[in-house]
């Protein structure tokens, strides 16, 4: 029990209503846009006001490209199985690996039972989940030879040919409550997908330990199950309750429902597009800052140094005059210096140059024979990683514009879009990681009082001239912004507008990248040595 280890993700839980059919599309393709992971929907097809939900993710795998999807979870009794796994492996082809299967055994039985599927008692529903699963698995398993052949108690298929397998390793998850569910996702599942408003207090922690033990009991290791959770809850300038309340207390419980409850994947309840921003923007960055943090400091506490050996322990065979062995190399952490910068790959999109690149000062050269305490390089990497959620953003910011380009958003949109993305939020002028660290970990503080910046340059002189070249930098990218804004507002009025935009933001990418490259390069060591504050 506690944190598995599993990278965070996070995701939207939408209403496939189909009063107004684009706008649960819509809602889905700002999702990516603003950098979720996944988007999934509702599954009641015995509801009229809604949208069919595998039709509905079809339709948003076509206008989307990055983002995963899944029902949250499948209705069962109303897809047969067989035909059901053929439906997840053809959409996962043609989405190029974006789908997931949810899973449930079956609820609102009267509804079911109106449309034709078999009513089930909740042990029926546990076994015919069991052997659809069996089911699935074998149409995706190509490679085992003959037919497909379960014959279970609801479900029978004698023969059926395999195929077609999906683009990648779907991964089953599993709506479970009960314990036999649960022991059902820890034995044969990929995911457990309960939604936080259905538990009480211990729940996760009882759910764990059954899918742990069935886990086991079935030769599994218990981290081979993804913990994913359903949440809701409500933004506010002053905290009310869980979930209720300013990102940074939303950041701040899920990251503890992470770190002590193994939960990975935290999918949003809500159709409000300001909520899936705010998710997005500002409490899935926190919640990977805060847990990384912890992991960091957790991995550093658990290394140690080798205990010296007694020399007979250490001499080599061979009696005297035997040299001993060279000290063993001392564990990333334990001192030496292991936080690696992200190099400049020297790819220019653009021909405009903002900067002289050669003219960058360098700082003083590190001492070879100081040591760094892991908790100060875990504040070190902490740079890279900040950067490395901006070069993803970068990566979406492309995307986007393309989608501008083929029609599918308006430039108006995209500009919404790209106000809501850290890249854009940022204020240039303070430094991405002061930005980021104080807004996160010490929010009771003005960014001037606990500004880095400020406090390298109070711990070492010798780094004034790098940093004023950063923050003039920072002006500049701030400047290279307001391009693509200028160039997303020309393009519905300018014959080429396309071109333009596409210059602006390849522009961007050449200064950003280059920027990161060199702040990492430059600070990565001082930030260890002089730490934070």
């Amino acid at each position: 029990m506690g944190d598995y280890g599993h990278p965070l993700a996070f995701g939207a839980f939408l209403t496939p209503g189909n009063a107004e059919p684009g706008r649960v599309v819509g809602l889905a393709v700002l999702a990516e846009q603003v950098g979720f992971d996944l988007v999934t929907f509702q599954d009641h097809p015995y509801q009229p006001a809604f949208l069919d939900t595998w039709t509905l993710m079809s339709f948003v795998a076509a206008r989307t490209g990055t983002v995963r999807l899944a029902a949250n979870v499948t209705n069962l009794p109303l897809r047969p199985p067989a035909v059901l796994a053929r439906s997840v492996a053809s959409l996962d082809l043609l989405s190029g690996g974006r789908v997931e299967l949810g899973l449930g055994a079956g609820a609102f039985w009267d509804a079911i039972e109106a449309m034709g599927g078999q009513r089930l008692s909740p042990g029926q529903g546990v076994r015919a989940l069991t052997e659809a699963i069996d089911v699935i698995r074998q149409v995706w398993d190509v490679e085992a030879r003959g037919g497909v052949r379960v014959d279970g108690e609801f479900h029978r298929v004698m023969g059926a040919k395999r195929g077609p397998a999906p683009a990648h390793d779907v991964g089953i998850w599993l709506g479970a409550y009960k314990p036999r569910m649960l022991a059902l996702t820890g034995s044969r599942a990929d995911g457990w997908l309960p939604s936080l408003g259905y538990l009480q207090p211990g729940d996760l922690g009882r759910g764990n330990t059954i899918i742990d033990d069935a886990a086991r009991e079935a030769g599994r290791d218990p981290a081979d199950v993804r913990r994913l959770l359903n949440v809701t809850g409500r933004f506010a300038t002053v905290g009310r309750g869980p979930l209720d309340g300013p990102a940074e207390q939303w950041a701040e419980e899920l990251a503890d429902l992470a770190l002590s409850d193994g939960i990975s994947t935290f999918i949003l309840g809500s159709d409000d597009p300001e909520d899936l921003r705010r998710f997005a923007a500002e409490v899935a960055p926190a919640v990977r800052e805060l847990v990384a943090g912890e992991r960091a400091a957790g991995a550093a506490a658990a290394v140690t140094p080798a205990e010296p050996e007694a020399d007979e322990a250490r001499a080599t065979p061979g009696g005297a005059g035997a040299q001993p062995s060279p000290a063993p190399r001392p564990p990333a952490g334990a001192g030496s210096f292991v936080v690696v910068p992200t190099p400049d790959d020297g790819v220019r999109r653009s021909a405009i140059r903002v900067w002289d690149e050669a003219t960058r000062p360098t700082g003083p050269a590190p001492d070879p024979a100081r040591t760094y305490p892991p908790h100060d390089q875990a504040g070190a990497q902490h740079l890279i990683d900040v950067h490395d959620g901006l070069r993803a953003e970068l990566t979406r910011l492309y995307d986007l514009v393309e989608q501008v380009g083929a029609g599918l958003v308006d430039a108006g949109t995209a500009r919404s879009h790209i106000n809501t993305m850290t890249i854009r939020q940022n204020k240039w002028t303070l430094g991405t990681y002061c930005e980021s660290y104080c807004r996160v970990v010490t929010t009771h503080h003005t960014l001037e009082d606990r500004g880095i910046f400020p406090h390298l340059r109070r711990g070492d002189a010798r780094l004034a001239p790098v940093l004023d070249r950063l923050e003039q930098e920072h002006h500049a990218i701030h400047d290279v912004l307001e391009r693509v804004d200028r160039a997303l507002v020309a393009f519905v009025s300018v014959a080429d507008g396309m071109a333009e935009l596409r210059a602006a933001v390849d522009l961007l990418s050449d200064t950003l990248l280059s920027h990161l490259a060199y702040e990492e390069r430059e600070l990565v060591e001082p930030i260890a040595r002089l730490g934070l504050n």
